[in-house]
């Protein structure tokens, strides 16, 4: 896709982000092979709330994503890029469905996070390829400490939501190791430190609201 193709398909996201269009998975859910127990109402609250988070924590992804795409200059990176972006639409699903089986709706501010998400990305690109990659490499450092700080909180009865969790876990590690790989450079510690206290504050609004 060409520049123009990348800009179509990333307000393309927002609208869709906006209309809260379910996304369909390429690869089932993996909570369908879990257990079932009975969770108190209360126990459900708390997985409600966090499995929204996760949810607008992959819209960030989408939009991160095709704002990147939008000016990669190379191949190689375009490539990366697409790759992850499809495994994050399988997670966007399978927390949708998540969310769907809870009882519980996506958070009201995903338009707001999905259009921050594609500035940043966009941004970041025309710097340049390889801080492109190293912003996804950082990304994907908070994440993987945000949904181990999740799987520690959600109930032991959530067997769905834990099997959820632990395997995007698996592929956001990948994802940044595999940005690493692709010549991506790693972001000095401030700049990290404070994409990790400006994803707080998105956590916690997006965990009430």
């Amino acid at each position: 896709m060409n520049a123009v193709d990348h800009f179509i398909h990333g307000i393309d996201g927002l609208v869709r982000t906006i209309a809260r269009v379910k996304i369909s998975a390429t690869t089932p859910s993996p909570s369908h092979q879990a257990p079932s127990d009975l969770m108190t109402n209360e126990q459900t609250r708390l997985s409600g709330a966090l499995m929204r988070v996760n949810h607008s924590g992959e819209v960030c992804a989408q939009g991160l994503y095709n704002g990147q795409a939008l000016f990669a200059s190379e191949d190689l990176t375009s490539d990366t890029l697409a790759k992850a972006a499809d495994e994050e639409l399988d997670h966007l699903s399978w927390c949708r469905e998540r969310l769907d089986e809870l009882g519980y709706r996506s958070s009201i501010f995903d338009p707001l996070w999905y259009g921050a998400s594609f500035f940043l990305g966009a941004t970041t690109s025309l710097i340049s390829d390889r801080i492109s990659l190293g912003f996804v490499h950082a990304t994907e450092a908070n994440v993987e400490r945000h949904l181990r700080e999740h799987l520690d909180r959600l109930p032991s009865a959530d067997h769905a939501s834990h099997k959820i969790l632990e395997r995007m876990l698996d592929d956001e590690i990948r994802h940044g190791q595999d940005a690493l790989k692709k010549g991506g450079q790693e972001l000095p510690k401030p700049i990290r430190y404070a994409m990790w206290e400006s994803a707080k504050i998105m956590t916690k609004i997006s965990e009430k609201l």
